[in-house]
């Protein structure tokens, strides 16, 4: 109607947009189990990198897999340090709240509960015990926590600290309305005088006081010491009575766990911690703004953000005249400084460590800084730490992460310290550290380096499993040494180096076309069977470990006779039927059925040796296809949903590959600082950066069929190269994106468009 007014209705603002950490779902990967993992990850509520996390515990002490989504109990609330489920836990203890006749078993106390009684926020956790009418919530700062428990009206409410088996010590104190005490339980990686020191201050009186020794004997003793002992405290409820408990824990000292309460929780209350744990995710989650109209791909991606931003987490603590100081797991004693732990460098060195290094430097720095006391308190780099030197997995990779680091521009740290121990790891595997039992930590250093620098491989009939995946990763260690070393003015290291970065070829086979297992003597492993997992390689075949050549894709293009036969063989990954060899292992293990079941051939995502390989079609020439298979992974094996990784996520890693590709490109190579591109997946992303900048990564027309690059300009520049630089980035401004539903073949479609190699193309 002409002239009529406005309706009130179309007046009003539009509702305000939720906070980006709202967006996160915490449950994403939790519906796993040994068998088959879609993510193997658990409800971390924690702050971004936080020293201890807390979750809901529906499993059995001391497994692996704490909370699995399809459980239909909860047994308690748990501080935890564990990184994935096959490392396990360490320094836990679990709190609990019960009404009626006592209960301190796990599976005696355990309580119904249901996911639409569930609330999960990384900064706060909440779930109704329906066994008991309690509620539940806890809400985290880095080493402490706030837990609220709602109880019904009852005469006989309880609050239990359980210390959880592998030695616990237990103190009451009513007066103070305090429980003390320790937990030492752990699955290596500790010295001997490995302790978690923890204090919970309560806000009511105790009614009641008792203890539980090694049997589960109940008793007024204030204080128990065992192996596995127990607190409970009770109390006289109203109805929706709150009682609020705050916990804080330290590795160095009972004082120091009482500084980290007052420190980092103090006076306030539990609203007040809730608050100050939200924003120091806002903060760090609002380096990067997501708009798009597509929410479950924007809680998808700040999911996968959240899990990145966990790992590797705070090992030092703040003392009385405010420095960081930390315990050692690595020699038993307190130092000054930095350290960071739970991180295993082969899945992480990949995208979560660049994506630091590219808008996390100042962390960054920490965590070398946390490397340079490694090496000074232990003698060795980490590959694998949770809390120390763990036997796990192969390679040497923390030199990718620590070139890497200093390539893209992060300082702080003693890189001379790390220089040597990178050298020391590629020279020696003599007086690596050794566990509790005398046996060497393999995975510190470089199992059979003397075989490597001697024949340029290490062999395949010397009694080392995974020799030519050791061999391959080498070769990339060797790479950013010899880079970090050309850094540093070291100019015989660099080519030293460079040289041992080829060894990779030594492995390729012609004949079959794929790398393959050697002999001391120089002939071929016999017989050879490229599906056969293991054996050879790692957690893989020869068909997902070929293509681990990331300083030097066109020599490995040339090796497989040019462009077109390398495309072909990276179209048969995805054409191939998903048929394997399990022999080695003699059972099927859950990375090979998470590759047989998603219907993509031999291209298993779901563990990273190959995770980077759908970006090698940008030099090759047919970038477009990159476009393509990124935008079908995204689509089909991520979701923010329980089930929602296509395999173990580990420390981040997995998450890291979504996150970099939505964006539009991703690291391949380390320390070159360029990204090769793939596919953008949002409208339009705004970066901000360390340095202040701005970046806005803008993708015109994109969504589920305009998958194609058709033109890419930054700061109105056309772009025709199949990758970006981390340094054209750095300065901010626009990287504008066309998108469409077919290819645009023309486009960094030539070789002088192609990212780096080693070797240059033929012209």
């Amino acid at each position: 109607m002409i002239g009529a007014a406005t309706p009130a209705y179309a007046q009003q603002a539009a509702p305000p947009q939720p906070a980006l950490v709202d967006l996160i779902n915490p449950l994403m990967g939790t519906d796993s189990d040994h068998a088959l993992s879609y993510g193997n990850t658990y409800p971390a509520i924690a702050v971004p990198w936080g020293m201890n996390f807390w979750t809901p515990v529906t499993g059995k002490m001391g497994s692996g897999w704490g909370y699995t989504y399809a459980a239909k109990k909860i047994n308690g609330i748990k501080q935890t340090h564990q990184p994935s489920p096959w490392m396990n836990d360490y320094a836990a203890l679990a709190l609990f709240a019960e009404t009626g006749p006592l209960k301190i078993e796990q599976e005696d106390r355990a309580s119904w509960f249901s996911h639409k009684a569930e609330e999960a926020r990384p900064y706060g956790y909440k779930v109704y015990l329906a066994d008991y009418d309690v509620t539940a919530e806890v809400t985290p700062t880095a080493r402490a926590a706030q837990f609220r428990f709602t109880f019904p009206k009852s005469d006989d409410a309880h609050i239990l600290i359980d210390g959880q088996d592998g030695g616990s010590m237990v103190t009451i104190d009513p007066v103070k309305r305090r429980i003390t005490g320790y937990v030492r339980n752990n699955s290596g990686g500790v010295p001997d005088n490995f302790h978690n020191y923890f204090v919970a201050e309560f806000d009511h009186d105790f009614t009641v006081t008792r203890t539980w020794d090694d049997n589960y004997q109940l008793s007024a003793a204030k204080t128990r010491e065992g192996g596995h002992v127990g607190a409970v405290v009770s109390f006289k409820t109203a109805a929706g009575e709150q009682i609020g408990v705050k916990v804080a824990s330290s590795f160095i000292s009972p004082e120091q766990a009482a500084r980290n309460l007052d420190a980092e929780i103090g006076k306030d209350g539990f609203d007040e911690t809730q608050a100050k744990a939200k924003q120091a995710w806002e903060t760090q989650l609002a380096r990067v703004r997501v708009e798009d109209p597509d929410l479950d791909n924007r809680r998808t991606f700040y999911s996968a953000l959240y899990r990145m931003l966990q790992f590797p987490r705070m090992f030092y603590e703040i003392d009385a005249k405010g420095k960081p100081v930390h315990y050692s797991p690595y020699d038993g004693k307190v130092h000054a400084g930095f350290l960071y732990t739970d991180n295993g460098f082969w899945d992480t060195w990949r995208a979560v460590f660049p994506f630091f290094a590219m808008m996390y430097p100042e962390r960054d720095s920490e965590m070398m800084q946390g490397l340079v006391n490694t090496v000074k308190e232990g003698g060795w780099l980490p590959e694998w730490a949770s809390p120390g030197y763990r036997d796990v997995m192969i390679g040497s990779n923390s030199a990718n992460i620590i070139a890497d680091a200093y390539a893209n521009g992060v300082r702080g740290f003693d890189v001379e310290t790390l220089y040597k121990a990178m050298v020391k790891n590629a020279t020696t595997s003599a007086g690596r550290p050794t566990d509790k039992k005398g046996n060497v930590v393999s995975a510190v250093g470089r199992e059979g380096v003397e075989y490597y620098n001697r024949l340029g491989y290490v062999p395949y009939d010397v009694g080392i499993n995974e020799n030519a995946a050791r061999t391959l990763e080498y070769t990339t260690a060797d790479f950013s040494l010899s880079r970090l070393a050309a850094s540093l003015g070291k100019a015989e290291d660099a080519k030293l180096y460079a040289q041992r970065a080829q060894n990779y070829r030594k492995l390729y086979d012609p004949q079959s076309g794929w790398m393959r297992g050697r002999n001391k003597d120089g002939s071929w492993e016999t017989p050879f069977n490229p599906y056969k997992w293991g054996d050879a390689f790692t957690e893989g075949n020869a068909l997902h470990y070929t293509w681990a050549v990331m300083q030097d894709t066109q020599g490995l293009i040339d090796l497989m006779g040019g462009d077109r036969k390398f495309v072909d063989r990276l179209d048969g990954i995805f054409t191939t039927p998903p048929i394997f060899d399990d022999s080695y292992y003699g059972s099927v293990i859950h990375e090979t059925r998470e590759m047989q079941i998603v219907n993509m051939g031999q291209y298993a995502h779901g563990n990273q040796p190959i995770q980077h390989m759908i970006y090698l079609y940008d030099w090759a020439g047919a970038p477009w296809k990159a476009q393509y298979h990124v935008r079908d992974v995204m689509k089909r094996l991520y979701s923010a949903t329980p089930d929602g990784y296509p395999g173990d996520e580990d420390n981040g890693q997995t998450s890291a590959w979504y996150v970099w590709s939505a964006l539009g490109f991703y690291p391949v190579t380390p320390t070159v600082g360029q990204y090769a591109i793939g596919s953008p997946l949002f409208q339009k992303v705004t970066l901000t950066l360390p340095n202040g900048k701005t970046l806005a990564i803008e993708a015109e027309n994109s969504g589920p069929d305009n998958v194609y690059i058709q033109s890419v300009t930054l700061n109105g520049t056309p772009h025709d190269m199949a990758y970006v630089t981390r340094e054209a980035l750095a300065q901010g401004g626009t990287l504008r994106f066309v998108m469409g539903p077919t290819p645009n073949k023309q486009w960094a479609s030539t070789k002088a468009a192609a990212p780096f190699s080693m070797t240059a193309p033929a012209k």
